[in-house]
């Protein structure tokens, strides 16, 4: 009977490290920084070149709606997919991640392996369980269609 193997592919390590660095910023960002709600002007505005027919309509009101509904639920559900993301990884790779890259206050790697795992770790330890948390996270990443591994495979 033939056995089915199943290898991970092989991913470049810095494609991947600053694909899911990326990922992650941009959940910062969406997290810590408050989403502006845009206004509709309500006066008109001056032209001194005359005004000519382009087949098109504007809804200055429906625009401003549509941006102020839809924009923070791309946010809200571009945060949720990490969230789910990162839950999915181990304990210890988890904790890496949230410390290190989802809070508000930037925590170097020294402060990571030497503070908040508790024992310490070394150095050393630190940067494969990183390396593995990026793995991970890559492939889930990729589930929830927020990067495609596909750009981050070893060529």
């Amino acid at each position: 009977m033939d056995q089915v193997s199943f290898e991970l592919p092989e991913l470049d390590r810095k494609k991947t490290q600053a694909a899911v660095e990326e990922v992650l910023e941009k959940y910062r960002v969406f997290k810590t920084i408050t989403f502006e709600e845009r206004e509709a002007s309500i006066t008109s505005s001056v032209s001194d070149v005359p005004r000519s027919y382009t087949g098109t309509t504007s809804d200055q009101t429906a625009d401003v709606a549509v941006h102020n509904v839809f924009v923070p639920e791309m946010r809200r559900s571009y945060c949720e997919r990490v969230e789910r993301a990162v839950n999915k990884l181990y304990p210890k790779e988890r904790l890496l991640i949230t410390e290190r890259y989802m809070k508000d206050e930037r925590v170097t790697d020294l402060k990571m392996y030497s503070f908040v795992f508790n024992p310490p770790i070394s150095r050393d330890t630190y940067a494969k369980i990183r390396w593995t948390a990026f793995y991970s996270l890559a492939f889930n990443l990729d589930y929830f269609k927020i990067i495609n591994i596909k750009d981050l495979l070893r060529s």
